[in-house]
C-alpha cells in the first residue's frame, strides 16, 4: 500500500477525552474515530490488525475442531425469555420493537441463539460432541463506556460454544480452550494470566478469565507468587485466621458518643479492629419466577477488619443484584445507621448473612442499634444466629494465600477473554436435547468461550508502545515493513530504487506500507514511529551510494544495515526471525 493512497490522518495531539495511552494512540494513529459514546469507526489500518487477530483466533479454533458460523445480531425476545435472562438483565440489553410490535434485542452474547440452533439439528448422541464458533458484532449498552476500545458499547467478539453428551466431555474439552486461548494471546504478542472468576450472568459451574495486567484495568486480581494461585477479587479466597479460643463474656452496653465507624470504635475501646463486628446493609433483588422478582433487606455481618465482597454476598443468597439500603429502610427493621447490630432487629423482615469467620470469633464489639451506643462481647450462636453463613469477605493485598499461606498481592487487569463451563442451563431452556444409546432424552452439556477483538487490540497497545507511538508485534501489525523514500524530483535515482525495492518486497510476500508522500524526512519518520510498523527501511541517496540501507526495528530501536543488492531477502529474513521469536513463547499451560 502506498501512503499517498492510504485513508488516514495522523494527529500530533490526542483529544482531551482520550485518557489512557491506547485510546490516545488509536485516535492519533488513525485507527479509530468516535461517532458516539463507546461506538467507533474502525479505519483501514485497524481493520488490518483486527483481521490478523481474528485469523489467529480462527486458526486456533479450527485447530481444536471448531466450525465457524454466523448468527444474527438481532434476537427475538422469546428466546431470551425462555432462558429467563430477558428479565434478569437490566439496561445493558438494548431492546427494540419491529413494525408488528414484536420485541427484540441486540445480541450482547449468543448462548440462547446457539442452543436454539443446535436444538433444530441434533437429535442423537451420534452427533455429539462438536464445537461451533463465530466472530460477530455485539452490543451492550454500557452505562459508562470508557477507555476507548477497552469498554465499548458496540464491539466484535469471537465466541465459541462446545456441545457434549455429559460433563465428562465438557471437562475434557475445557482445557483445550484454555490452551488455545494462551496460544492466541501469545501469537498476538500479548502476555496474559488466567484467573478463576465468577460465572456471573452466564451461569455455570466454572469460569476463568484471561487478564492483561495493566494499571488501567478495572478488575482487581489476587496472585500468589509462590504457588501460582490467582483469582479475580470477586471470588478470591484466602486463609482466614483462627481466632483465639475464649469463653463468651457477658454482653456490655457502652456509651460511645459520635463513634460511627469501625476505626473510631476500635480507637475508643482501645481494641483491634479484628475484635469488632461490622454491619453492612443492602437490599437484594431476588428472582421469584422468570417474570417476577422481589426485594429483600439483607443484613450482612463481617469482622471489622474486613470488607464485604458484594459478588460473594449476592452469590450466597442468589440475588440478581444488590443496592445500598437507605437510612429509612435500615431504621424500619429496627437497626440504626452507624450503630447497626444483629441484636434486636425484626428478623421477619431481614435476611441475615454472616461471614464464616464471625461465627468462630467470640466477644466482638458491635452496634447497639441506638445512637451513641455499642455492645461489647457479642457472640454468634449465643446472642444471634444467621439465615446464611458463608464466605462473604473480600481478599486483599497481603492476605494469606488459600493454598500455601504466603502473602497474596493485588494487581490490576483488563479481561481480554473468558471461558465458562455452562452445563445444561441453556440447553434445557432451549430444548437442546439428544437421545442416548438407550433412547433416553438428555440435555446437551455446553461450554462458552469468548474474546473481544477491539479490547484485545487496545491491550496490546497498552503493552507495546513508547513515547513516540505504537510498537506492533509483527504477527498482527497492519504492515510488516514501512518503506520510507527520501527521494525527490532532484534525486530520481532514489525514487527509482524505492519503487524497485517496493516491488521486490511484495514479490516475496512482505506486507509493505510505502511512504511515497512528498513530505519532509522528519514527518515520515514521526509517522512511522506513531503507526508502529515493526520494521522501517529507509531509502536515501547516502545509503544507495554506500551500498547499504538502514533497517530500524520499532520495538527496540535497533539499527542494522542491509545490502542494497540483497535488500528484499535481507528484510524477509529479519521478518521471519521476528515471527519465530513470537512463536517461541508458546508453551503448554496446565489448567489453573
Amino acid at each position: 500500500m502506498r501512503m499517498s493512497n492510504l485513508f488516514f490522518q495522523t494527529l500530533r495531539e490526542a483529544p482531551a477525552e482520550a485518557e489512557i495511552i491506547s485510546h490516545q494512540l488509536m485516535v492519533r494513529a488513525s485507527l479509530i474515530q468516535p461517532i458516539a459514546a463507546g461506538i467507533f469507526d474502525i479505519l483501514p489500518l485497524a481493520q488490518r490488525v483486527k483481521h490478523k487477530i481474528e485469523n489467529i483466533m480462527r486458526d486456533e479454533m479450527d485447530g481444536i475442531g471448531g466450525q465457524e458460523v454466523t448468527l444474527p445480531v438481532v434476537h427475538p425476545a422469546e428466546l431470551w425469555q425462555r432462558s429467563g435472562r430477558w428479565s434478569q438483565i437490566g439496561d445493558d440489553m438494548a431492546r427494540l420493537k419491529d413494525r408488528n410490535d414484536r420485541e427484540y434485542c441486540l445480541g450482547m452474547t449468543h448462548e440462547e441463539i446457539m442452543a436454539d440452533m443446535v436444538s433444530r439439528v441434533v437429535n442423537s448422541y451420534r452427533q455429539l460432541p462438536f464445537i461451533l464458533y463465530q466472530i460477530q458484532t455485539k452490543f451492550r449498552d454500557e452505562p459508562r463506556p470508557r477507555a476507548g476500545a477497552i469498554r465499548m458499547r458496540e464491539f466484535t467478539m469471537k465466541d465459541a460454544y462446545t456441545f457434549d453428551r455429559d460433563f465428562a466431555g465438557l471437562d475434557a474439552v475445557y482445557p483445550l480452550f484454555y490452551q488455545a486461548y494462551f496460544n492466541i494471546f501469545r501469537r498476538c504478542g500479548l502476555d496474559v494470566i488466567a484467573v478463576e472468576s465468577d460465572t456471573g450472568m452466564m451461569g455455570g459451574t466454572m469460569a476463568h478469565e484471561f487478564m492483561a495486567l495493566t494499571p488501567v484495568g478495572e478488575d482487581t486480581l489476587l496472585i500468589c507468587d509462590v504457588c501460582g494461585y490467582s483469582a479475580n477479587r470477586q471470588i478470591a479466597t484466602f486463609r482466614k485466621p483462627a481466632p483465639a479460643a475464649s469463653a463468651p463474656a457477658p454482653l456490655e452496653e457502652v456509651h460511645t458518643p459520635h463513634v460511627t465507624t469501625i476505626a473510631g470504635l476500635a480507637d475508643f475501646l482501645k481494641i483491634d479492629q479484628a475484635e469488632t463486628a461490622k454491619a453492612v446493609f443492602q437490599v437484594a433483588e431476588i428472582e421469584e419466577t422468570e417474570q417476577k422478582s422481589y426485594e429483600k433487606f439483607v443484613f450482612a455481618v463481617v469482622r471489622g477488619d474486613m470488607e464485604v465482597n458484594e459478588t460473594k454476598l449476592a452469590n450466597a443468597i442468589n440475588a440478581k443484584r444488590l443496592r445500598p439500603a437507605t437510612s429509612e429502610e435500615i431504621r424500619a427493621i429496627g437497626a440504626e445507621p452507624g450503630y447497626g447490630s444483629p441484636l434486636g432487629i425484626d428478623r421477619s423482615r431481614v435476611l441475615l448473612v454472616v461471614d464464616d469467620l464471625v461465627t468462630t470469633s467470640p466477644n466482638l464489639a458491635a452496634g447497639a442499634n441506638r445512637v451513641d451506643y455499642h455492645t461489647r462481647n457479642v457472640t454468634y450462636g449465643r446472642d444471634y444466629s444467621a439465615d446464611v453463613v458463608d464466605d462473604i469477605v473480600a481478599a486483599d493485598d497481603g492476605y494469606p494465600c488459600p493454598q500455601c499461606g504466603n502473602p497474596l498481592r493485588t494487581v490490576r487487569g483488563v479481561e481480554v477473554g473468558n471461558i465458562f463451563k455452562l452445563g445444561t442451563r441453556y440447553s434445557v431452556a432451549m430444548g437442546a436435547t439428544y437421545l442416548d444409546e438407550n433412547g433416553e432424552s438428555k440435555p446437551i452439556v455446553m461450554g462458552s468461550y469468548g474474546i473481544g477483538t477491539e479490547r484485545m487490540m487496545a491491550c496490546i497497545i497498552e503493552h507495546h508502545h513508547d513515547d513516540q507511538g505504537i510498537q506492533w508485534p509483527i504477527t498482527i501489525a497492519p504492515y510488516q515493513v514501512m518503506l520510507v523514500s527520501l527521494g525527490t524530483e532532484k534525486t530520481p535515482e532514489v525514487v527509482e530504487a524505492a519503487e524497485r525495492i517496493y516491488i521486490e518486497l511484495k514479490a516475496l510476500g512482505v506486507e509493505v506500507l510505502y511512504d511515497d508522500r512528498d513530505e519532509r524526512a522528519g514527518v515520515k519518520f514521526n509517522d512511522a514511529d506513531l503507526l508502529g510498523i515493526p520494521l522501517r527501511l529507509t531509502v536515501g541517496a547516502k545509503g544507495l551510494k554506500s551500498g547499504a540501507l538502514e533497517l530500524k526495528q520499532r520495538r527496540n530501536g535497533e539499527l542494522r544495515e542491509i545490502a542494497v543488492e540483497n535488500v528484499a531477502a535481507g528484510v524477509k529474513a529479519v521478518i521471519d526471525a521476528e515471527i519465530a521469536a513470537i512463536y517461541a513463547t508458546l508453551k503448554p499451560e496446565p489448567l489453573a
